[in-house]
C-alpha cells in the first residue's frame, strides 16, 4: 500500500469536522505570515535587513513570520513591517459563508 499524497492526506483530514474547524481558525494567521514573507522577499530584504530597519532582532522577525508562532503580532507591528517593505496595511472584513445572525435590536 502506498503512502497518500499531501493533497489526499489533507482532503481526508479536513473531512473531519474538528480538524476542519481548527484549520479554518488558523487560516488567517497562516495567510498573514505568508503575505509578510512574500512582501519582504519582493522588497529584496532578508530578515536581518528588515530587523535593522525596524530596530529589532532577526529572531523577532523570524517569530513574526513563523506560522507556528503562538504569539499574535500587534497591529502596530504589522504596520511598521508593511511600511518597511513599502506597503501600508488595509483591513478588510468579509462575511462568513454561513454565519449565525444576531437578533436585531429593538
Amino acid at each position: 500500500m502506498s503512502r497518500p499524497t499531501l493533497t489526499e492526506f489533507k482532503k481526508k483530514a479536513l473531512s473531519k469536522t474538528t480538524v476542519n474547524k481548527e484549520y479554518q481558525s488558523l487560516a488567517s494567521a497562516y495567510a498573514l505570515r505568508k503575505k509578510l514573507i512574500a512582501l519582504r522577499q519582493k522588497a529584496g530584504l532578508t530578515q536581518e535587513q528588515i530587523a535593522e530597519v525596524l530596530h529589532t532582532q532577526k529572531s523577532n522577525i523570524s517569530r513574526l513570520e513563523n506560522a507556528n508562532s503562538v504569539n499574535s503580532p500587534k497591529l502596530s507591528t504589522i504596520e511598521q513591517y508593511a511600511e518597511a517593505v513599502g506597503y501600508r496595511v488595509e483591513i478588510k472584513f468579509t462575511p462568513k459563508r454561513a454565519h449565525n445572525k444576531l437578533p436585531k435590536r429593538t
